[in-house]
């Protein structure tokens, strides 16, 4: 973690998201394949690289938070604080981030409270939210209601029509003063314990709040529809879609299994090479590596180089992988081709998917894996090595 900034952001990420469906709480789970989460970490500290990361998770998510930390980038990991863990309602656990945040040497002066299912709030919003907190002391960003709201009884009838142009939908992140949000926390604690948003926290304890401008794109994921629509609004961000092709080939050599895509396949033969001679995972790096136009393998891992004598592939294709993440894009899919007479690959195919996929940090659904002779012709046919072909997809940001 970095030195102590001026601002925090305090992201709650207690919840379990019943709303969303089954399966893991909804901020771990994969939208294009990375953690919600690690999305919305990854914006807020977009916004404001300096700033401090501080989760508040719920105490049983301590494996899942961490494997979703390891999906940020090294310059967001260096700033992200030991989780907080988080209470009986939302109240509870932003005051405990708080007060996790008042326990540090140096408490920064803002802190903007941030809800971990909302991965869209841009730079943008965040200097806006910024500059709310600095002059306002407690703010949130807000969005015009362009429907018409009515008032209801317990009967279902209508009394009261409000003037919409007076309303607004609020949002995450809320601004505040650090000493003035953590007192008013402290002050509603053993009260009211079902106020939905720090806002009316500040409220409760007699703050004025003042209402910025927020973002219509930063919604909240609260179901599968949800999911679904940050999925699409996240690929209508990433609209260069690049192809790259690879090509590898290596002899047959002494040993008793050739690696493929990570995986140790039995066989009467090894493959020569300098590393570990994967032919598949070498013709898929230099497919992600031509995609991006990044040169070839050899250019990043030089054979000549000794410190890569016999070492595993999956290190060339992880850091091919991370250049396409690198650069704000997605590995949207990869079709690969071995070429051999022997081993047969089929009773393996599952198993190199699944070893590709995890390299490259991507569901599996996004790999497919042929094999096919050359009916005997040619140096394959011959039985005196393999080759593998590999295309792949990528999308990138403008």
């Amino acid at each position: 973690m970095t030195s102590p900034s001026s601002l925090a952001f305090l992201v709650v990420a207690g919840g379990r998201g019943t709303r969303a469906g089954a399966g893991a709480p909804k901020q771990y789970r994969a939208v294009l394949g990375k953690p919600l989460l690690a999305r919305t970490l990854e914006a807020l500290h977009a916004g404001a690289p300096s700033a401090l990361l501080q989760v508040v998770i719920h105490a049983d998510d301590g494996a899942a938070f961490a494997a979703g930390a390891a999906e940020l980038s090294e310059a967001a990991r260096k700033h992200l604080a030991a989780p907080a863990f988080g209470g009986a309602s939302r109240q509870e656990s932003v005051r405990n981030g708080l007060e996790a945040l008042a326990r540090l040497e140096t408490p920064p002066k803002l802190v903007l409270i941030h809800d971990a299912a909302r991965p869209f709030a841009d730079p943008a919003l965040i200097e806006r939210a910024i500059e709310a907190a600095r002059d306002f002391g407690a703010a949130a960003p807000g969005v015009p209601i362009s429907d018409t709201i009515k008032e209801i009884d317990a009967a279902g009838r209508v009394v009261a029509t409000p003037e919409r142009s007076r309303l607004r939908g609020v949002q995450t992140p809320q601004a505040f003063a650090f000493e003035l949000i953590l007192d008013a926390h402290r002050k509603a604690a053993g009260g009211k314990i079902d106020f939905t948003d720090d806002a009316m926290v500040a409220e409760e304890a007699g703050l004025p709040v003042h209402i910025f401008a927020g973002d219509p794109k930063n919604f909240k994921l609260t179901t599968p529809e949800d999911f679904m629509r940050a999925e699409q609004q996240l690929l209508a961000a990433l609209p260069d879609v690049r192809t790259g092709q690879g090509y590898d080939v290596h002899a047959f050599a002494d040993g008793d299994h050739v690696w493929l895509g990570g995986v140790a396949v039995p066989h009467g033969q090894g493959l020569a090479g300098h590393s570990d001679a994967d032919v598949l995972a070498h013709a898929v790096t230099d497919a992600l590596l031509g995609a991006i136009a990044e040169g070839d393998i050899g250019a990043h891992f030089p054979p000549s180089d000794p410190q890569w004598k016999g070492a595993a592939s999956a290190i060339f294709l992880r850091h091919a992988a991370e250049l396409v993440k690198a650069r704000g894009g997605m590995i949207a899919h990869v079709d690969a081709t071995i070429v051999c007479e022997a081993p047969k690959i089929g009773p393996h195919r599952d198993a190199i998917r699944a070893s590709l996929a995890k390299i490259m940090g991507i569901e599996e659904g996004r790999v497919a894996v042929k094999a096919t002779t050359t009916e005997k012709l040619g140096f394959t046919g011959r039985r005196e090595g393999m080759a593998a072909l590999a295309l792949a997809t990528v999308r990138l940001p403008l």
